[in-house]
């Protein structure tokens, strides 16, 4: 009987074949730990890029050069955001330190709350009693709650210092964004290279790509541009009637519009200030407008989410939802994304035809 003998792998060998891919794994490692401090930026970059390609290859296509495109679109990002913030943040600065002053000083009187506050189920009794305690001795109830609004002006103070650094975040993603535009033809091929050797053919790589860009625009349409045009109409109303602060609660307007939460949340008690301090004419014509423009997003979400798409709106409405409560704002596009993309594998899947069984030996001979 012949034995055979199976040699054994030396030290040397196997140190030279596990050096490579712990230095391997080392270096992504680096890579990793060297990105994390940029990922937000990156991300917020390909999905300001990816909204806004379809606008840059139309300004090519009118005689522009790549470069001026890019440069145009970044200056109308910037312009779009730094505006809306410089107005808020000047009306922040210029009403809600008077405010506080004339409260204090008793040189500001409250108006008696309206009987319709107290009807107001579970809170109702409570917020009617404390406005017109208010209303009655301004000074002394300043006095009374100036813990509260000791705390109240320090939570003011770091979320606006949050909301700074926000806004530095979204500038530096547009500057990289117009850069990447510039060269967008070049990404575009990067990214489709990748895809293509992940899902193992060019027509795969590109049909995912597909996927992701319209989800990402499906998105922005669809969250991100309701918003915006939930906090424009309501503001059009808090600047009409001279709500005070009415930049900054059109900015809160914008982000719960963007985190998909109900917008009454800010509406309805301005409503209620307005019956207070306002004419009965001008504050029916008020809740009206405000109303409408709360629920507006009931009929644009449905035309600009999911359209065009082969992924279903609530699919895509999961993933945005989803995606803010795991990763905050950045995941109204990171839970989209997944989802359209785990959605198109799981359709992909059910479409293609079932592998036969293959028949047993006996089963053959026996045909």
């Amino acid at each position: 009987m012949n034995q055979q003998t199976t040699a054994k792998p030396s030290i040397g060998s196997l140190v030279e074949t596990l050096l490579p891919l712990l230095l391997l794994g080392l270096l992504i490692a680096m890579c990793i730990q060297l990105l994390i401090p940029f990922v937000a930026l990156i991300l917020w970059t390909i999905v300001l890029t990816i909204c806004f390609v379809p606008a840059h290859n139309a300004l090519k296509r009118r005689g522009m050069r790549s470069r001026w495109s890019a440069t145009l679109i970044g200056t109308l990002l910037a312009a779009l955001v730094l505006v809306p913030t410089a107005v808020a943040a000047t009306s922040a600065a210029t009403t809600l330190p008077q405010l506080v002053a004339d409260l204090r000083s008793g040189e500001r009187h409250i108006r008696p709350p309206p009987a319709s506050l107290e009807q107001i189920p579970l809170v109702g009794k409570k917020a009617h009693a404390t406005w017109a305690q208010a209303s009655a001795d301004t000074p002394a109830f300043a006095k009374q709650y100036s813990p509260q609004l000791a705390s109240f002006t320090k939570w003011l103070l770091s979320q606006a210092a949050g909301m700074f650094v926000a806004i530095l975040l979204v500038l530096g993603a547009i500057i990289c964004a117009a850069i990447t535009l510039a060269y967008v033809e070049g990404a575009r091929a990067f990214t489709l290279s990748t895809l293509a050797r992940v899902t193992g053919s060019r027509e795969r790589g590109e049909h995912y790509m597909n996927v992701i860009g319209a989800t990402v625009r499906s998105v922005a349409n669809g969250v991100l541009g309701v918003a915006f045009v939930q906090a424009l109409l309501c503001g059009i109303g808090f600047f009409a009637i001279g709500v005070p602060g009415a930049g900054v609660l059109s900015l809160i307007v914008m982000v719960l519009g963007t985190f998909q939460v109900p917008v009454v949340i800010v509406v309805l008690p301005i409503i209620i200030w307005a019956f207070s301090a306002k004419t009965m004419t001008v504050a029916i014509i008020f809740m009206v407008w405000e109303i409408v423009s709360s629920l507006s997003d009931a009929v644009l979400k449905p035309l600009l989410i999911g359209h065009g798409l082969e992924v279903p709106m609530p699919i895509i409405l999961l993933g945005v939802i989803g995606g803010v409560i795991v990763y905050g704002l950045v995941g109204l596009f990171i839970g989209a994304v997944v989802l359209a993309v785990g959605y198109v594998l799981f359709r992909e899947w059910l479409d293609a035809p079932a592998a036969k069984p293959k028949k047993s030996p006996t089963l053959q001979a026996a045909e």
